[in-house]
């Protein structure tokens, strides 16, 4: 399986200047526990808004530069670079951004994807996706409360 892992709004904002837009707790429980003991494939914008690799989790970037070095990730150059490094997982994520999801979206297997009920000012996008190639298989609501402003669904996607 190849899994698109992402926090999008209604109008697909994923976030801007290299930073996420809201902070929902439960959703970054949900991806630690998905993505734990996984590949995460990233562009080098993703790559560098972390503040250090992310725990157990194999870090894939990806990224034109050819001489980029990378402290605690693998650096290729292109998605089947990628997919290639990361075939003996049963399960590799892509956790974005923008392009890395448009170029992942021909890839993918399934889509996790969380749905912000609510849009924003942006500058990376999730890529839109027909819902005559992907099927909904699941989806749960989760209310905004004190620890979440925003409403949002958890929404799980397979390739039809």
């Amino acid at each position: 399986m190849i899994t698109m892992i992402a926090a999008a709004a209604e109008n697909n904002a994923l976030g801007k200047d290299n930073d996420l837009v809201w902070h929902l707790p439960d959703d970054f429980k949900r991806f630690k526990t998905l993505t734990t003991g996984h590949h995460i494939i990233m562009g080098r914008k993703t790559w560098e808004s972390f503040p250090k690799p992310l725990p157990n989790r194999t870090h894939l970037v990806i990224t034109r530069n050819k001489d980029y070095k990378a402290e605690g990730a693998t650096v290729v150059h292109t998605m089947e670079d990628a997919l290639a490094f990361a075939k003996d997982d049963s399960n590799a994520f892509i956790i974005g951004g923008g392009e890395i999801y448009t170029i992942g979206l021909d890839y993918a297997t399934h889509i996790e994807l969380t749905r912000v009920h609510s849009t924003f000012e942006a500058d990376a996008f999730f890529p839109e996706f027909s819902t005559d190639e992907w099927e909904l298989q699941k989806s749960v609501f989760h209310e905004a409360d004190d620890k979440h402003k925003f409403g949002f669904t958890y929404e799980t996607w397979r390739r039809r």
